[in-house]
This record gives structure tokens, C-alpha cells and sequence, in this order.
């Protein structure tokens, strides 16, 4: 059975555990990308969180890397203690954009 992972500062994702999720604790983005990679390389999880103000941080790094053409995991972001900063819509709808060729979720 796969596993839910989520990464981020302590505050935004110890909640999480609560819900059965494999909670990995980080203190900054490049903790966070070696982390990423070693859920991802492991095979055993189908979705990954990553608090958003770390996803926005890491983009490049996530691009670059494929993981984003791979079936599994999915790769999400959440937005943490400090509030929505826009990066994970934006990251929806250029998934939507990229799968349909057409922005037809969020006309602007």
C-alpha cells in the first residue's frame, strides 16, 4: 500500500500526523529537496505535500528533476502556517493548461 507524505516546517505539517500521513519535518529548501528526493526514490508513496512558501523554493529543482513525469508520486503543494501565496493554483493551472492545451479552468 503507498503511503501520503507531507514536507515542511514543524508548524504547517504536524497536524498531519494526526491523519496518518508520514510527516517529514524540514528547516529550510535544500533539507527539503533531499528529503523530496528520497520519498520520491523510494517507490512507496503516491502523493507527496510540500508546504507551499518550500514548493515555490524548489520549482526549479522539481522541473528539472522530472519527478513531474512520473505517474507516481503526485506532487502537491499546500499552503502552510503563513497563508496562501498563489503557487499552488498557479501550479494547477498549468497542469490543466499543459493536459487540455487550453486554460479552461481559471480565465483570467
Amino acid at each position: 500500500m503507498y503511503k501520503i507524505g507531507i514536507i515542511g516546517e514543524r508548524d504547517s505539517v504536524l497536524g498531519f500526523m494526526s491523519l496518518g500521513f508520514s510527516v517529514h519535518e524540514v528547516s529550510g529548501a535544500d533539507e527539503a529537496a533531499g528529503v523530496l528526493h528520497k520519498l520520491v526514490s523510494s517507490g512507496e508513496y503516491a502523493i507527496i505535500f510540500i508546504i507551499e512558501n518550500l514548493a515555490e523554493r524548489l520549482s526549479g529543482e522539481i522541473e528539472a528533476s522530472k519527478y513531474h513525469e512520473l505517474p507516481l508520486p503526485a506532487i502537491i503543494s499546500l499552503p502552510g502556517q503563513s497563508g496562501n501565496t498563489g503557487y499552488g493554483l498557479a501550479a494547477i493551472k498549468d497542469a490543466v493548461r499543459r493536459a487540455v492545451g487550453a486554460d479552461i479552468v481559471f480565465n483570467d
